[in-house]
């Protein structure tokens, strides 16, 4: 294996987020049918139904949560109530609350309703009573007494001319009110657990009631008597704490995740339709899923493990067998590599349990499977003192690795369960083991926050990762086995590349432990799921990045030879707006000292600044500020400064982006500035004072010799003897003025 063909990894991005909007409550749908309004703890949340996205989020500034909303059906008003016993009315579309006032009730409300006027505004409280609030005039009309507990559920009847109002409390029963008297005027009692919603027909004469029995009960409200009952299918929306995420499908198509549930959700990705399997009755703790991506398993705190079965045509998943003989909650499962042959489980029993598949499991058959299969067990040992944390089958399906709370990792034959070898070196228990797609080497993660890569052969450890500042909880092999993708339990995922031992990145999306992390086939997507309820999508972005900076050095070499050109041409204004464009001070810089090279480079450079735009100046003076560090450089800042100073008024330099920072950063050096350019005036004043006495002192030896000759002239006759006389007297006179 040629090591150029592999592409190292350098960064991934998220490509797409399955957050919850959710938490329990009430959901209603605006009245053309585009927004979902539902409750997120101190939030209300705007979903767009056509994308499944959040577009707003309403929250209250006092951070309670919100106990229950309304909104009128005129899709103008929006109203919550909180803990701290306050209705606040908002325009949701700005997410501004225009009004808040007291609920009067002694107790938190637990539900609310607009009539159809959306004039008046129904409040069910945790007190028993409910109150009936004019919007418009903004006062109470109603205290209606009577309800049994908590009113979990009002229902304003569509036909405000009937002046009638259905709710629900802790008996199960749905009262019906005659607003005219404030009296309870029936009670319909069919449901066994507590009414959810209403729903009315157009002609205001049925009436459809859902509970938590899961059934819909259908109402005559001519003769109050029920008619008959239907099926109530579960809503989407919190995740709660996610265990473990696999890829699911042929091509990848699909999520299956574990939500600290007995139930499994399986994600298509294009739409984030879920499926909501049943079959476990208590929570699930770990997924596995076979190569071909059609078949994967799970394992519970039942004691059971479940393989399940996806349609490939329809995507529809189903369970086709159930293992039974664990004593203890299954926490771990890995699926056979090569082919669809068995299926490995680790329990808090301390036992591995190999499960072989039968044939009609391993056909491809389509056909739907109405009752499980039942395994048995084809092997058990006890393989660890302590809980089993991790298992994983090697790529060839010969060998089966398993990491423990006891600090060892072991290797097993998976013929019969024999030990093969030990792993020993972690502080703490092991989270996580992975056998190498490539080479013979297992990876172990701990919780002493170092990831191991050992060899199969002799058992030693080859390297250790240190980084993570808290447990690692899964370790993963990408890039052909060239790279370590690791999870903590502080949130962060880290990427390694082995050969250097260099942690590339570190993704930081995750509020908490981060227990599912599994890779696409194609290596280029990857799965987390954490307890902070979050699924997160990444992509590799490493050929796209690499292609994004390849493309940017192109533009940058392409505008660099156009700069060079339109100085040559001395098109001064375009080259300073290309070289601002560029956003490198230094090639500014380069410019601007072209255009004061010229012979009135002075009046050039100013007609120049005077056409930029005010973005472009305002680029100019921040390079400015960092040009005039430099003395070398400073010239050309403060012919900057200056010219803005003498061209643009005080209130429009005032309207500068960051002007405040670029006056502070100039203003220091500046000062040093002109403090070294009057200490070097007053050294050239020095100098020119002395240059100006040495010339007077030099005029006035020669004056002096003048007079000397005139005066020897008149004792010496003018001969050469006397000339010689003349010269002996004068030459040590000039000598000592030199």
């Amino acid at each position: 294996m040629a090591a150029t063909a592999i592409q190292f990894k350098t960064n991934y991005a998220v490509s797409s987020k399955i957050e919850p909007f959710y938490k329990g409550g009430k959901v209603q749908i605006n009245k053309d049918g585009t927004y979902m309004f539902c409750t997120c703890g101190t939030k209300v949340n705007v979903i767009d139904i056509g994308t499944g996205k959040v577009t707003k989020s309403i929250e209250q500034e006092d951070q309670e949560d919100i106990t229950c909303f309304s909104v009128s059906p005129d899709d103008e008003i929006l109203v919550t109530s909180s803990r701290a016993l306050l209705l606040k009315q908002w325009d949701w579309k700005e997410k501004m609350c225009t009004r808040t006032w007291k609920a009067i009730h002694t107790s938190p409300v637990a539900s609310m309703a607009f009539d159809s006027t959306s004039t008046l505004l129904a409040t069910g409280g945790c007190d028993s009573t409910i109150k009936i609030w004019d919007v418009i005039k903004q006062y109470c009309t109603h205290n209606l007494k009577g309800s049994s507990g908590i009113v979990h559920l009002v229902e304003f009847h569509p036909d405000i001319s009937r002046l009638q109002l259905f709710s629900s409390s802790m008996d199960y029963k749905v009262r019906l009110w005659n607003l005219n008297t404030s009296k309870c005027i029936v009670v319909l009692d069919a449901h066994y657990s507590a009414v959810t919603s209403l729903a009315f027909t157009s002609d205001g004469n049925t009436l459809v009631s859902s509970g938590r029995d899961k059934i819909c009960t259908v109402w005559d409200l001519k003769t109050y008597k029920s008619q008959r009952t239907v099926p109530v299918y579960e809503f989407v929306g919190y995740n709660d704490e996610v265990l473990d995420v696999k890829f699911l499908g042929p091509t990848d198509t699909h999520i299956v995740v574990a939500t600290n549930s007995p139930q499994l959700k399986v994600f298509e990705l294009a739409t984030l339709n879920c499926q909501i399997l049943y079959g476990h009755t208590d929570t699930v703790l770990a997924l596995d899923v076979f190569k071909q991506g059609t078949k994967f398993a799970s394992c519970s705190k039942d004691k059971t493990i479940r393989i399940w079965k996806m349609n490939k045509e329809t995507g529809e998943v189903n369970c086709v067998a159930q293992g039974l003989g664990h004593a203890h909650g299954v926490g771990i499962i890995s699926c056979s590599r090569l082919k669809e042959g068995f299926i490995v489980s680790g329990s808090q029993d301390c036992t591995l349990k190999l499960w072989a598949l039968t044939k009609s499991l391993r056909a491809n058959s389509s056909e739907k499977i109405t009752e499980p299969e039942v395994l048995r067990a084809d092997l058990t040992e006890k393989v660890h003192d302590k809980d089993i944390n991790s298992v994983v089958v090697s790529p060839n399906d010969k060998l089966i690795a398993t990491g423990s709370q006891d600090k060892t990792a072991k290797l097993w034959s998976a013929s019969d369960f024999s030990l093969v070898g030990v792993f020993r070196g972690h502080n703490r228990g092991i989270w996580s083991v992975q056998f190498s797609p490539m080479d013979q080497i297992l990876a172990t993660s701990s919780a002493d926050g170092t990831v191991k890569l050992w060899g199969l052969q002799d058992f030693n450890c080859l390297k250790t990762f240190e980084g993570h500042d808290a447990s690692v909880l899964k370790t993963i092999f990408v890039s052909r086995g060239t790279q370590l993708l690791t999870s903590g339990s502080d949130g962060l995922l880290k990427l390694w590349t082995i050969k250097t031992n260099e942690c590339v990145i570190t993704l930081d999306a995750h509020e908490n432990k981060v227990w599912g992390l599994h890779c696409n086939k194609k290596d280029d997507l990857v799965v987390t799921g954490a307890t902070d309820s979050c699924i997160i999508i990444w992509k590799d972005v490493t050929e796209i990045e690499l292609a994004e900076e390849q493309a940017k050095q192109e533009e940058q070499i392409l505008k660099h030879q156009e700069l060079s050109n339109l100085l040559h041409e001395k098109k001064y204004v375009k080259a300073l707006g290309l070289a601002i464009s560029l956003d490198q001070p230094q090639t500014v810089l380069t410019v601007i000292k072209a255009i004061l090279g010229e012979s009135n480079g002075q009046e050039r450079l100013e007609s120049t600044m005077l056409k930029l735009r005010q973005d472009q100046k305002e680029s100019v003076l921040k390079f400015c500020i960092m040009w005039n560090t430099n003395s070398k450089n400073c010239h050309e800042a403060q012919s900057i400064v200056q010219i803005l100073l003498r061209n643009e008024a005080p209130e429009q330099l005032l309207q500068y982006n960051g002007i405040k920072a670029a006056v502070e950063g100039l203003i220091p050096y500046t000062e040093r500035h002109f403090q070294r350019v009057n200490r070097l005036f007053q050294a050239s004043m020095f100098l020119d004072y002395m240059w100006q006495n040495m010339r007077l002192t030099e005029k006035s030896s020669d004056s002096d010799m003048q007079a000397e000759e005139m005066e020897l002239e008149s004792f010496f006759p003018m001969d050469k003897a006397a000339n010689g006389a003349k010269k002996a007297v004068i030459a040590p006179t000039h000598d000592c003025i030199q």
